[in-house]
């Protein structure tokens, strides 16, 4: 995948700069960075993109995802956190193969770039991450992926319980061999899973190596009221005080949900800025709550969004999850109270921040990586209307993507993916997934 030049043509284009600027014009792509934006650019191109007055802007940047579970769509419904995981989805992890891996990885991207999502970080199982990373490098997406850590709890698979130096040291290897791999498209993050599974000695550690390697550290916090109960009973404190005790919360921290937080614990988080990363989809679908992001943001915290996983919501959607974070806080304060604009500026900007490439993506910025999408205004429920943000973030759809571009490579164009074979992606998955089932008794 060797980008040359490409050029999208009269475009409305939400830039997601610093002041917010809609320009008319065009997008001119060299070597897989913006070199024009606005205006006509001259000079011949190898591709050329008629946008036709449609929208341009940033891909969506999804902080919070497992592209490992996206064979367990359907198989973990209506169940509450604690349970989903004991009962279902460690043993479906603990059951996956590299077969089973890659198809996984493989459907979880095809419904990613089809859906605009050009950036993500991902927490995959305990085992074969390798097999995930090598999956990603065909893809063209732009990834964060962070081998699962866990080395703590009686009702964990033996399969995904390690001992803390077998943890650490794994993670230390993957991050030899694919951090920065692809080009730079691929990096690799520590991924402790939550405190419930880990012990007191490896989340020490990995914050101690988090700040030596300047790696990011992605886990979950807080996301149910019985995680916190057991995190108090272990730890004796509240879920992300016990992170701050082991060293954790600083701006490196990636923590997925944060739902049930008292006012100290925000603050903490404004204090270290630690990033949150909010999925709203899950958090209803397995009956969590509903994470104070005004509050949050009100703060300073920097906010991002991820689907989660294919088992929890079932969609890789960010479309839906940036239409949910704001009606939802609509609902706990006000409508306005999380605009579409904001809405947008998370499922970008904030993405950005999150994964410490701000100077590199998130935005349509001359000098920046060409990450860019194509959002359609011919359907009927997106042919009008006089704000371009309230259109993306509650009119589209998934299905109202024309392009995703990635480095600029074009990685999906009018719905059908350029690089991958979406027929025998969806039949191996559907072949691997009942092989999964059978070897979990499900």
């Amino acid at each position: 995948m060797a980008p040359g030049s490409l050029l999208i043509r009269r475009a409305t284009i939400l830039t997601m700069n610093d002041r917010l600027d809609v320009i008319e014009g065009d997008v001119s792509i060299r070597d897989g960075r913006i070199v024009a934006v606005g205006g006509t650019p001259t000079g011949p191109h190898d591709t050329i993109i008629d946008a036709e007055s449609d929208l341009v802007l940033p891909g969506f940047i999804q902080t919070h995802l497992h592209l490992c579970q996206t064979l367990f769509r359907g198989f973990a419904d209506d169940l509450p956190l604690m349970d989903w995981l004991r009962l279902r989805i460690w043993p479906m992890e603990a059951a996956h193969t590299p077969a089973s891996l890659r198809a996984s990885t493989r459907l979880a991207a095809a419904e990613l770039i089809r859906s605009g999502t050009t950036s993500i970080l991902t927490m995959e199982t305990v085992h074969d991450t390798d097999i995930v990373l090598e999956a990603l490098t065909e893809t063209g997406l732009r990834a964060s992926v962070g081998k699962c850590m866990m080395d703590s709890g009686a009702e964990v698979p033996a399969r995904l319980r390690e001992s803390t130096r077998a943890s650490i040291d794994e993670s230390l290897a993957l991050r030899r061999r694919w951090n920065g791999a692809a080009g730079g498209r691929l990096r690799t993050a520590f991924a402790p899973r939550f405190a419930v599974s880990c012990t007191r000695g490896l989340l020490e550690e990995v914050a101690a190596l988090a700040t030596e390697h300047e790696a990011i550290v992605h886990t979950h916090a807080a996301e149910s009221r019985t995680e916190i109960d057991i995190v108090r009973s272990l730890s004796g404190t509240t879920n992300l005080r016990y992170l701050a005790d082991t060293g954790l919360a600083s701006p490196r921290l990636c923590a997925a949900h944060c739902v049930w937080l008292d006012d100290g614990e925000q603050a903490l988080l404004a204090e270290r800025d630690v990033k949150v990363l909010h999925c709203p989809g899950s958090n209803l679908k397995l009956g969590s709550g509903i994470a104070p992001i005004v509050e949050l943001r009100s703060r300073g915290v920097s906010v991002s969004l991820g689907a989660d996983g294919a088992a929890c919501n079932n969609r890789l959607d960010m479309f839906q999850e940036m239409r949910l974070a704001a009606t939802l806080q609509a609902i706990r304060h006000a409508p306005g109270a999380l605009t579409a604009r904001d809405a947008v500026w998370m499922a970008t900007r904030e993405g950005a921040r999150a994964l410490q490439l701000s100077d590199t993506i998130g935005s349509v910025e001359v000098g920046k990586r060409a990450d860019l999408i194509v959002i359609g205004r011919t359907r009927a429920h997106a042919a009008s209307g006089p704000d371009p943000y309230s259109l993306v973030a509650y009119s589209a759809t998934a299905d109202d993507v024309r392009a995703t571009v990635v480095e600029g490579d074009v990685l999906m164009k009018e719905g059908q993916l350029q690089h991958l074979d979406a027929q025998e992606i969806a039949s191996t998955a559907r072949e691997e997934a009942r092989r999964l089932a059978a070897r979990v008794g499900i």
